[in-house]
């Protein structure tokens, strides 16, 4: 859409069930719903122009379908861990593969850094 450099990334899509702000890591677990697979896409050239002028480049990440996502399942239901393998796969080839110890910052603490920038809602 409107690019010649469209590019993905595998997600992990954290549901909010319990809204809240300046919520504390040690709180944040109780406020996730459930978890779902989500599929980043970035317009890679508008993202380039956009930064080599100094605007912002929302556009090359928030538009139509930018963010697809699978069906969330609750958090009682499935078994999320450090060692949990985030996987993904175009046409049958991996692209990506990696446990979520990797992430730079764990579900609490970005939860919790959320929470400060702007109050979380539940379907958030």
């Amino acid at each position: 859409p409107m690019t010649s450099s469209l590019h993905f990334e595998g997600e992990l899509v954290v549901a909010i069930g319990k809204g809240g702000l300046r919520i504390p890591e040690s709180e944040a677990e109780s406020h996730i719903f459930g978890y779902a697979v989500g599929c980043d896409l970035t317009r890679r050239d508008l993202q380039a122009e956009a930064k080599k002028k100094g605007r912002p480049w929302d556009a090359a990440k928030g538009f139509d379908h930018s963010g697809p996502c699978g069906s969330i399942v609750p958090k009682g239901e499935t078994d999320i861990s450090p060692s949990t393998i985030l996987k993904l796969t175009v046409n049958g080839e991996r692209r990506q593969e990696t446990t979520l110890d990797k992430m730079v910052w764990n579900i609490p603490e970005t939860i919790s850094y959320l929470s400060t920038l702007f109050r979380l809602k539940p379907g958030d």
